[in-house]
């Protein structure tokens, strides 16, 4: 059993950030990405950001050079600072966890909202 818990959503208007964060709990296997994803009304959910158990990271146009995706050494925790926020990345933020040994398991958090007002 894993548990992924968001914080630090909330409104802002354009410009402003936010950090979100995601802790993990429970029995935790071999941690092989952590992603933060969003859907935004009538949208596709899609992938904002992600981080490798090694460190590369990787992120989606629209956010690039105003997110930042991070984690602990223990692999437990994610967070990611937004930076210079739009109307357009208001969002429920959802993060993932993909992890396994013989089995690929993803864990997802339960949401949290982000609203960038004009």
């Amino acid at each position: 059993q894993v548990q992924l818990v968001e914080s630090g959503g909330g409104s802002v208007q354009t410009g402003g950030s936010l950090r979100l964060s995601c802790r993990a709990s429970g029995t935790m296997f071999r941690v092989h990405a952590m992603r933060w994803y969003r859907q935004a009304p009538g949208k596709q959910r899609e992938e904002v950001a992600s981080i490798t158990r090694t460190g590369t990271s990787n992120y989606t146009d629209s956010v690039w050079g105003r997110f930042t995706i991070s984690s602990n050494n223990a692999k437990d925790t994610i967070d990611l600072q937004m930076n210079g926020l739009k109307p357009e990345d208001t969002a429920i933020y959802y993060c993932m966890f993909e992890m396994g040994i013989s089995l690929r398991t993803f864990a997802w958090g339960q949401g949290i909202q982000v609203t960038v007002s004009s």
